[in-house]
Formats: structure tokens, C-alpha cells, sequence
């Protein structure tokens, strides 16, 4: 067998090398496809939406798929069915799942806003408002163990209110439709 002289064999070496880096640099960024299933549409998601509209996943090599599905069991119905690598939710729907004997459990991380991202809304401006106002009226909450419930009973109690004593609380209204049935002027929405 006829051997090649070392610097033919350098040659050949460096030229494999530099083609294989000049097909890397020339050749368009793959990106990875990650589809992200969100729980409502939210200002406090915002920064994900502006990173969105102005490509800063992409530059990441990113292409992020953004689904509402409009409610926590809607959200975690469809990580669990493979139509979403990740969800933002509130971290009690992986309890359920957990609660649920899964074999495969959900990984939950916790505090992406900061805060909940809900809010205190009456029908009415109320000029000086009070926590005692609250007391007696009839209170449009959300459903019971959800994460903004659970945050909102939380606020009530340090304001010194007993949500279900103090309050005529209404929970069973779905998710979706809790904004029109805001409509309703005998209703004080609760959201924190």
C-alpha cells in the first residue's frame, strides 16, 4: 500500500477541516421546535410574547409554538397528551396528576411571574376603598384549589376576611367565562 508523504496527508487533513467548518457556518441555524401551552392570555405572560414578536427565541435557535388552552385541566390534558413540551400553569394541576398515581410525574417550577396574576374588580368605582367592603357581598372566585383561589383566600385572610363565611363566594363558573360573568352588576370579582 502506497503511503501518502506527511505534508500531502496535512494538506488533506486541513482541507477535510476547513470544509467541514465552512459547511457549518454556511449552513441555516436549525432550530429546535418547543411548543409552549399557556393557561390564559396574561399581561404577566408579556415578556413572552414580546420575545416572540421580536424573534429573541429564535436567535436562541428557538422556535416557540404558543398554544391557550384556557384552563388549568384544558393545559395539563395537553402536556400530558404529548401536544405541548411545556405549560404554564398553576403548580396544583401537577398535584392532581401526582394525586392521581402517574407514573411519569410533572416537573413544576414555581414562580414565573412572581406574583399571581389576577386581580380586584368591582362593577362600581369605589373611591376609598376598604377590605371591610367586601364583607356580605356576593364574591365571584375561581375554582376551588386552583392557584389563584388559593392565592386570593390568602390575601382575604390577612385582610381579616374568612372567604367563606364573610362572603357569598361563587366558584363554579369555568374559567373561560369568568369575564362575562363578570357582566353580572351583583358580582364582585375576585382576583389578586
Amino acid at each position: 500500500m502506497k503511503r501518502l508523504p506527511k505534508v500531502s496527508f496535512s494538506l488533506f487533513m486541513i482541507l477535510i477541516l476547513a470544509i467541514g467548518v465552512w459547511g457549518c457556518t454556511n449552513e441555516e441555524q436549525k432550530l429546535e421546535k418547543v411548543r409552549v401551552a399557556e393557561v390564559t392570555r396574561s399581561i404577566f405572560y408579556a415578556p413572552q410574547y414580546v420575545a416572540i414578536e421580536k424573534g429573541f427565541f429564535e436567535e436562541e435557535g428557538l422556535d416557540v409554538e404558543l398554544t391557550t388552552t384556557w384552563g388549568g385541566d384544558k393545559t395539563m390534558t395537553t402536556l400530558l397528551a404529548d401536544g405541548a413540551d411545556i405549560a404554564l400553569v398553576g403548580s396544583e394541576t401537577s398535584i392532581y396528576v401526582d394525586s392521581q398515581g402517574s407514573s411519569d410525574p410533572v416537573i413544576n417550577f414555581a414562580q414565573l411571574t412572581q406574583t399571581d396574576g389576577t386581580f380586584l374588580v368591582a362593577r362600581e368605582k369605589i373611591e376609598d376603598f376598604d377590605w371591610e367592603q367586601l364583607k356580605g357581598s356576593t364574591f365571584l372566585g375561581q375554582r376551588k384549589g386552583g392557584m389563584p383561589q388559593m392565592v386570593g383566600e390568602f390575601v382575604l385572610k390577612k385582610q381579616g376576611i374568612n372567604p367563606q363565611q364573610d362572603l357569598d363566594l361563587i366558584q363554579n363558573i369555568d374559567f373561560a367565562n369568568i369575564p362575562n360573568a363578570l357582566g353580572d352588576s351583583s358580582l364582585t370579582h375576585l382576583n389578586f
